[in-house]
């Protein structure tokens, strides 16, 4: 029961930030910074897929609701959902050292680095994609990417250092 209760905060927590403070940042249209996908990088590993896409498709629609964007971050955490544990078990080196919950402090700053930031990337990717729906300016999408990764990852990363330390 505490679990719940503990992921049922941090899903809270992790929506208002984004609706209430980061979904007004937006550095000169290329930094979109986006916190919520820290809720989809610390689900359990032993969470059953079809629950960690379902309650990401959740989150992504919470933010599409109240960012106005029709379906975009939830289709982006439903891609990100599904490619999780291909992530995971990339940069997990063997099965027991696996630990159910994937966070910093439990896997280390690089491990932790790696994970975060790749599962990030192919979210903005997937989103910036979606938004644009065009080949058309794909190095200013990829650009923009990149510079949204970089600053979300550091959000995240910094999150683990000041609110997740356990």
């Amino acid at each position: 029961m505490k679990i719940w209760i503990k992921y049922g905060v941090m899903f809270i927590c992790l929506v208002l930030a984004q609706i209430v403070i980061l979904n007004q940042v937006q550095l000169g249209g290329y930094i979109n910074p986006y916190i919520y996908v820290l809720f989809i990088l610390l689900l359990p590993v032993s969470l059953p897929q079809y629950a960690v896409v379902l309650l990401a498709f959740l989150i992504g629609f919470i933010v599409d609701v109240f960012s106005d964007s029709p379906g975009m971050h939830a289709s982006a955490s439903v891609f990100m959902a599904f490619i999780r544990p291909y992530v995971f078990d990339f940069f997990s080196a063997r099965e027991m050292d696996k630990n159910d919950y994937p966070g910093l402090k439990q896997y280390g700053f690089r491990w932790f680095l790696y994970y975060s930031g790749s599962l990030i990337f192919a979210h903005h990717l997937f989103y910036f994609s979606v938004e644009v729906f065009t080949f058309h300016g794909f190095y200013l999408t990829l650009f923009r990417t990149f510079l949204s990764t970089f600053f979300s990852l550091f959000i995240v990363v910094l999150s683990q250092y000041i609110f997740f330390r356990d």
